[in-house]
């Protein structure tokens, strides 16, 4: 389950004008959240606002419309093999060692063919958070970049169905529901391309993931109170069994905490930051990183200089997304990880103000430019939002003591 947040699909629209118009023309669902977009709160519909777009699709979908973009460039020329290290000169790197075109890498650990050299002023690390930059620097004589991990032993489930669009009033939906132990439940669902096809996504964390059979996924959402997953399960007809995923941990790469680093290296998505994907930041993060990169090379930097300047702002784009997902992680009582400073306060606002956002419109749009990554996560500790968020949940007679 894959929906487009609208900060990717605006930076991606800029990049690939009429990108997301093609989506849609090939089958994707869109749906602006005054409408087809529906959140809900422990069975609770939220207010709709207005403003904001959601591309809903599959993965393999949107990236083959990505992909064919990108080869249509006329200066983009695809080489297909694998990279195993870095080339040094001096103090920068100025190529990778890769297979031959068309070749693979054995698994054995030896290369099934002589290795080639791509010559580059400027390698992009974009092979995800598997990525092995951190060995291939150390090779180099160069220090890695410290890997923060946050344990969160999410389990989810993803499938699809085929029931007509007319069957629900929603384009998208999303459920948070909270279980005794105070670990969360979350379900999306999402009409996508193909003739009445819908994907769905259960997740939860630790002993309480969700099975591989049909028959327990729509069980799961049948206990889910959000109306739009009940009917789901009754009048949707499931397309093969549902596909299991683990997401063991969060990661981030702390490029900017390096006193040395070659020229002509930068990261890029999950090399530089690996999030929950239940909050779908993963493909709008990595369009933002390559905004911050078009950013800095249109300043005409040096290619004999460390890149610092991007991962500067790459970095802000980092630290929104992981505070909106390490806040939310760090509330469940099974993650063993440190509190920061200051945790207490910004989880009992964090948790005002998303029940304010069920009933108030003003605190839900802006809660939604944050999870859409419009809006820094530091709007929602604004004093005035925060009094806002406070007199709705005292409105609505639920105060917490």
């Amino acid at each position: 389950m894959h929906a487009l947040l609208d900060g990717g699909r605006r930076q991606i629209d800029h990049l690939f004008p009429g990108f997301a118009a093609e989506l849609v023309a090939g089958g994707a669902a869109r749906a602006d959240t005054g409408e087809g977009v529906h959140g809900f709160l422990e069975g609770r519909c939220k207010v709709l606002v207005d403003g904001m777009e959601v591309i809903s699709a599959t993965r393999p979908f949107l990236e083959a419309h990505l992909r064919r973009r990108v080869w249509a460039l006329g200066n983009v020329r695809p080489v297909s093999g694998g990279a195993h290290g870095l080339v040094f000169t001096g103090d920068r790197v100025s190529g990778v060692r890769c297979s031959g075109p068309g070749e693979s890498r054995d698994p054995a650990g030896g290369s099934s063919c002589d290795e080639d050299v791509l010559a580059a002023d400027l390698v992009v690390d974009a092979t995800g958070r598997g990525s092995r930059i951190g060995a291939w620097l150390s090779e180099g004589g160069w220090p890695e970049p410290g890997l923060r991990r946050m344990s969160v032993d999410l389990g989810y489930a993803t499938a699809l169905f085929r029931r007509p669009p007319e069957a629900s009033g929603v384009t998208v939906a999303q459920s948070l529901t909270t279980l005794p132990d105070g670990r969360i439940r979350l379900s999306t669902l999402g009409r996508v391309e193909g003739e009445d096809r819908w994907i769905a996504l259960v997740a939860g964390y630790a002993d309480d993931r969700p099975g591989r059979t049909s028959a327990e996924f729509k069980l799961r959402c049948q206990q889910d109170p959000a109306a739009p997953f009940h009917e789901l399960a009754e009048d949707g007809e499931p397309i093969g069994e549902p596909f299991l995923y683990r997401h063991p941990d969060n990661r981030r790469r702390d490029f900017h905490r390096l006193d040395r680093f070659p020229a002509g290296l930068v990261a890029v998505g999950d090399a530089l930051a690996s999030f929950n994907p239940v909050y779908g930041q993963g493909m709008s993060s990595a369009a933002m990183h390559a905004a911050c990169l078009a950013a800095h090379l249109a300043t005409r930097p040096s290619p004999h200089e460390p890149a610092w300047p991007y991962f500067r702002r790459a970095r802000a784009v980092v630290d929104d997304a992981w505070q909106t997902s390490a806040l939310n992680d760090l509330k469940m009582p099974h993650v063993m990880e440190p509190r920061p400073r200051g945790f207490a306060v910004a989880s009992r606002i964090s948790d005002v103000i998303l029940r304010a956002s069920v009933t108030d419109p003003v605190t839900n749009l802006r809660l939604m430019e944050v999870t859409h990554m419009l809006a820094p996560a530091s709007t929602l500790l604004r004093p005035g939002t925060v009094l806002r968020a406070a007199w709705a949940v005292r409105g609505q007679g639920a105060v917490r003591s």
